[in-house]
């Protein structure tokens, strides 16, 4: 494919994120195999200008404005390697853990039962070091493989990545997760895995909103109450500025309810954050990342 196609000027992120809100990339990149990817990265390297890095864009708000520079997405570059004998996983940055977590349990591999509903990619999983139902990705990852703006590639260790609740040092920066190598363990019956994990769907299925767009939860939770019951106990689900709603099923979530915009939403991640404050005297830390100017 030849940078003409490759890269591509004004495309919009609306539709490259959970929220369906966003506007347009200055310029942007897909690439689908190593080719094309080391061709972005090369026109990258001879322009000046920032550099966004996109997975599936669940765990985002893009800025109605948009980005300036270079946003490169890896939702396409996807592929993946079970070895059942060892339980080590290898996939691609641009997989959805969830398919993957159903992958495995079919397999009778434990360990990714908890990503059952988790809408990410496994590039994003490691960014942020997505979780759930106790379990989280640094749990199992082996190692990842980093690529830099320089074109240097590496392979990190889960240490060499600072993990935490839900955040690694690689959200500060503009190093891209490729690969990542995970191990599950094998020796368990399908029927078995598959039990878990599909209590784990249902419990997420009926706790909470999957009808409308969204970004799953807004906010880290604090200590000692998770932050969907500070939110819940003021009485603000159902809340909406402009299109954007505090969910009634999950008051940790915040819904596109058709025509809402990335300004609606933030200003209603705002005023949460503000009405905590002031009533429980609990700061919220968004666990959505926000890009772009709002």
């Amino acid at each position: 494919m030849s940078n003409d196609n490759l890269i591509q000027k004004c495309v919009s992120l609306a539709n490259q994120t959970s929220y369906k809100v966003g506007g347009d990339a200055q310029w942007y990149a897909a690439p689908r195999n190593w080719d094309e990817l080391a061709a972005s990265f090369e026109w990258y390297q001879s322009q000046d200008m920032p550099l966004t890095l996109l997975g599936a864009g669940s765990n985002l708000l893009i800025s109605d404005r948009g980005l300036p520079g270079f946003v490169l997405s890896t939702r396409y570059f996807r592929g993946y390697e079970f070895n059942p004998e060892t339980g080590i996983l290898v996939a691609d940055a641009g997989e959805a853990i969830a398919k993957l977590a159903w992958k495995a349990a079919k397999r009778g591999l434990k360990g990714l039962e908890w990503a059952v509903g988790i809408p990410g990619t496994v590039g994003g999983g490691v960014v942020m070091n997505a979780g759930a139902h106790t379990s989280c990705l640094a749990d199992i990852l082996v190692s990842a493989t980093i690529l830099s703006p320089d074109g240097t590639i590496a392979e990190l260790k889960p240490e060499d990545l600072a993990y935490s609740y839900r955040t690694s040092n690689l959200q500060r920066g503009d190093r891209l997760v490729v690969r990542a190598t995970m191990q599950l363990e094998p020796g368990y019956s399908k029927a078995e895995i598959m039990e878990m994990s599909n209590q784990n769907w249902t419990q997420r299925k009926t706790t909470q909103p999957y009808h409308l767009p969204s970004c799953g939860s807004v906010f880290r939770n604090p200590q000692p109450q998770p932050a969907a019951n500070l939110i819940e106990q003021l009485g603000l689900k159902g809340y909406k500025i402009g299109d954007a709603q505090i969910a009634h099923r999950h008051a940790n979530f915040i819904l596109n309810c058709g025509t809402a915009t990335a300004k609606d939403i933030f200003e209603l991640i705002r005023y949460a954050q503000e009405k905590v404050e002031y009533h429980w005297s609990v700061s919220l830390e968004p666990e959505v990342k926000l890009l772009g100017e709002f």
